[in-house]
């Protein structure tokens, strides 16, 4: 008895296998220290705990609509509004168990077999594998580190074919944090307009930046908003990766069609979790910028450690919470590629990180500096030691 065809394409998330495999060994005692895994460790700010422990009380445990509580989805529809300055409906949004489900849902609603899903690389490791859930082929678009991992329309360009259904936008970006700015924005938006193809902007380290501010995609015009699927969560700014709640935002014949299949999936997000959300679309900025602030700390600390490491080069990130070091210099023989140096690392220095090669780009590593300073310096300490 063989599984489908279609799991056998997809990879398991080399992240999150990583992630549980430092975790294993944490647990049976030995000292790993994880830089692996995209999770802020800041504990969930008070006000979205305390709403989340009233809706318990209030008997707030029943099914609600597919889509999230009119509720729900009016808060994130203010503060996109407030945040960014791009407006929607509730009946344009949909509310699901985090960002990833956003995206598949998003991704299943747009492709059909053998459309063309353009993915700058650098990629966060879930983006092809979803494409290909849904049937459809990643064309990857490379980014390189000469030009800070950004994508320019010169290079998207060059990838657009007949085909070509959709682009995967993704700034700040997982695993670089390459920040896109306005005119490199409005370029990508020209070649969308005039191509015809969907821009699937994942926004979900939109207030995780460094310097100037986000450029929210579908905010450049209504032209542009037409044509786009804005996806965020409230997991990165909001510390609330265990509680699984992100939205998508687009035209209201899409969300009407990934509100149909997660009907017949998940269908709707927790409801005791949605009125977490609601508090936490209702947080003062001032909250989130003060964990910003502190990964801004933790950000230089860690480029200044690695840079200071024979044979590491390291570009400081202007977003996100991911350093993403050229670690070339440090292959020899039994450590000839990132997989390898990433199991050496483990093994000899009982640190984490995840390999390049999960990111489409052999021969760089991810660090998340999501953790406390600490941890980083010993961590730096032990990779330096170690090569």
């Amino acid at each position: 008895m063989d599984i489908s065809e279609r799991m056998k394409q997809v990879a398991p998330s080399m992240t999150l296998a990583i992630d549980a495999k430092a975790k294993k060994l944490q647990a049976e005692g030995q000292d790993v220290l994880n830089f692996g895994a995209g999770e802020p460790d800041f504990n969930t700010p008070v006000p979205i705990c305390e709403a989340a422990k009233k809706a318990i009380d209030e008997g707030h445990h029943k099914y609600t609509p597919v889509p999230g509580t009119l509720e729900l989805r009016k808060a994130i529809a203010q503060y996109l509004e407030r945040e960014y300055k791009v407006k929607y409906e509730p009946t344009e949004i949909v509310a699901s168990c985090g960002a990833k489900h956003s995206l598949y849902n998003v991704f299943m609603a747009l492709v059909n077999p053998g459309d063309e899903v353009l993915i700058p690389s650098p990629y966060w490791v879930s983006y092809p594998e979803q494409v290909k859930l849904a049937g459809g082929v990643p064309v990857f678009v490379d980014c390189p580190e000469s030009s800070e991992f950004k994508l320019t329309a010169e290079a998207l360009k060059a990838k657009i074919t007949p085909r070509t259904k959709a682009l995967v936008l993704n700034s700040p970006s997982n695993p670089t944090g390459a920040v896109l700015g306005r005119k490199a924005m409005e370029g990508i938006a020209e070649l969308a307009l005039r191509h015809k193809f969907w821009v699937v902007s994942d926004e979900i380290y939109a207030k995780l930046v460094y310097g100037e501010g986000h450029v929210c995609f579908p905010a450049l015009s209504k032209e542009v908003a037409a044509q786009t699927i804005l996806v965020n969560g409230m997991s990165k700014a909001f510390a609330m990766t265990g509680w699984r709640l992100g939205y998508a935002a687009g035209p209201s014949n899409v969300m009407k069609a990934v509100s149909d299949l997660q009907g017949q999936s998940t269908s709707n997000p927790t409801a005791i979790v949605q009125k977490a959300g609601v508090a936490a679309m209702a947080l003062p900025d001032s909250e989130v910028q003060k964990m910003v602030a502190v990964f801004q700390k933790r950000r230089d600390m860690t480029v200044e450690g690695l840079n200071a490491i024979p044979g590491v080069k390291c570009l400081k990130p202007a977003g996100a919470f991911y350093v993403f070091p050229n670690v070339k210099g440090l292959f020899k023989p039994g450590r000839s590629n990132s997989m390898e140096l990433s199991e050496y690392l483990l093994d000899k220095a009982k640190v984490a990180l995840t390999p390049g090669i999960a990111f489409g780009a052999e021969g760089y590593m991810r660090l998340s500096y999501a953790t406390g300073e600490k941890v980083i310096l010993e961590g730096l300490k032990r990779i330096r030691e170690a090569v």
